[in-house]
């Protein structure tokens, strides 16, 4: 067990008065943000050697204060702007790392609007922000922020990040790090996860969770809201209205899909000691007719909750490559019988007569790819056919237990 940086998102109320100082918190950091950016784009353009963060938050910060044109920059909390630097150098560093193949790749970074839906600044323990003694979250020239604490942090936070999101809401994200007593004991489970579109995953042990589809159960308002929307005129207040409603619609779709995750990973990573998935081409998948489904499964967020879980807990996480043919061989017999169009749900081995469950058997194989000891009865919907023995043919003396399905 490492230790393990987690984000604790609890959600704000501002009073009108600190709605307008944290305005004026996420302009300042914007404002510093676009300095910087444009001062190295300068220096690249002009082949000058490139700024460094100390000279630029001497000059755009510290120097910049003492200007007319800048001198609204001392309204907010110093350490404020000194994030938003670092978030620069952070994206630069991303986009330079993407050209050097230590990670996906990712544009440069760009120019922040006022525009923008979402806005967020952050404090760090330099700004001297508390918790104060009536739950309150206090912060440096905004003052105290009420607080929905729905449940208690690990640890001391390190940071905090003050949210806007698109739909006008408040949130307080706290950086807090775990330690080795939040291991579960031992279990003796291992499982096998096949995600999937029609059901959202299926276990190796023949248990299958229904897709909710949240997006999908949700186009009809969503589509009266931008349907709304697209009527307004632009620049208007009832367009800005209409905006929020439609991404407030949109914000309750993205939170059911993520409680889901939760509760699933969170269920699955209790319950198993060693949990295996298969590596899932979503970035192609989501070039296909199937993308608005895919996009509404989230497949992605969902394998990230198990691994980060994983390690939190003590659990052990394993991704196999995602060209293991656990849809083509037979988890009974282990013969590849080859590929099979999606609508073939059910297919019968060639070798040892076994009918299996398409979406049940790739699990089996992910969980025996993975080396995870489990069996590979659950994928059998039924036993192929062998003839009766030549002692006494009857039943069982129990009853035993049948697929899930």
């Amino acid at each position: 067990m490492i230790g393990v940086q987690l984000r604790y998102s609890f959600r704000l109320y501002p009073s009108a008065g600190q709605r307008t100082a944290l305005a004026r918190a996420f302009g300042c950091a914007r404002v510093v943000y676009n300095d910087a950016l444009r001062a190295r784009e300068t220096a690249r353009s002009e082949g000058l050697p490139f700024p460094k963060a100390g000279d630029l938050s001497k000059q755009l910060i510290t120097e910049a204060k003492n200007t007319p044109e800048r001198a609204w920059l001392g309204e907010v909390s110093a350490v404020v702007l000194q994030q938003s630097l670092r978030d620069l150098d952070a994206a630069y560093r991303n986009f330079f790392d993407g050209l050097k193949g230590k990670r996906p790749r990712m544009g440069a970074p760009r120019y922040k609007s006022r525009k923008d839906t979402r806005q967020a600044v952050r404090f760090t323990a330099n700004a001297r922000w508390s918790i104060t003694s009536g739950r309150k979250l206090r912060l440096p020239k905004i003052g105290d922020l009420k607080v929905k604490w729905s449940r208690t942090l690990p640890s001391t936070p390190s940071t905090v990040t003050v949210v806007k999101d698109s739909a006008g809401r408040y949130f307080a994200s706290f950086v807090v790090e775990t330690g080795p007593e939040e291991v579960l004991p031992e279990t003796t489970p291992e499982v096998g996860i096949d995600l999937g579109l029609g059901h959202f995953a299926v276990l190796s042990d023949g248990t299958k969770v229904d897709s909710p589809r949240f997006l999908r159960r949700a186009e009809k308002r969503l589509k009266k809201a931008q349907r709304a929307l697209s009527r307004k005129e632009k620049g208007s207040k009832n367009r800005d209205k209409a905006r929020m409603r439609v991404a407030r619609a949109h914000a309750r779709v993205a939170d059911a899909r993520r409680e889901f995750h939760h509760r699933l990973s969170t269920q699955l990573i209790r319950e198993n000691q060693a949990v295996a998935v298969e590596d899932l081409a979503v970035k192609g998948l989501a070039r296909t007719r199937l993308a608005k489904s895919v996009h509404d499964a989230g497949w992605s967020a969902f394998v990230t909750m198990l691994e980060y879980k994983a390690a939190r807990y003590g659990r052990t996480f394993i991704r196999i490559g995602r060209f293991e043919p656990t849809s083509q061989v037979c988890s009974q017999c282990g013969v590849k019988d080859g590929p099979k169009p999606l609508h073939v749900r059910v297919w019968t081995c060639g070798a040892c007569g076994a009918v299996l469950d398409r979406d049940i058997n790739a699990a089996v194989n992910i969980a025996k790819a993975a080396g995870l000891a489990v069996t590979a009865r659950g994928a059998q919907v039924r036993p192929g056919l062998v003839q009766a023995p030549r002692s006494e043919a009857g039943t069982h003396p129990t009853p035993q237990p049948s697929t899930a399905r």
